[in-house]
């Protein structure tokens, strides 16, 4: 069953920001599907697995920008 969390990044200001940060959080091994919203910074991840949240932030990083703290 998939497993859907939503997470916020700071940071992005452009298309080539999604590209980046969807690039690297759909290279998660489990991800099937990420959801890049630029004007809220939100990232909805669908996944065949619960994700570990450092994986997240690792790729988030990679990419280039910050995970928001969760609340």
């Amino acid at each position: 069953m998939s497993q859907t969390s939503t997470y916020t990044v700071v940071g992005m200001t452009c298309g080539h920001c999604v590209a980046s940060v969807s690039e690297e959080v759909g290279a998660i091994a489990g991800v099937e599907n990420v959801d890049v919203d630029l004007d809220s910074g939100r990232v909805t991840v669908t996944s065949d697995s619960v994700l570990d949240e450092a994986q997240i932030k690792a790729a988030v990083e990679e990419a280039g920008y910050a995970l928001a703290p969760s609340a």
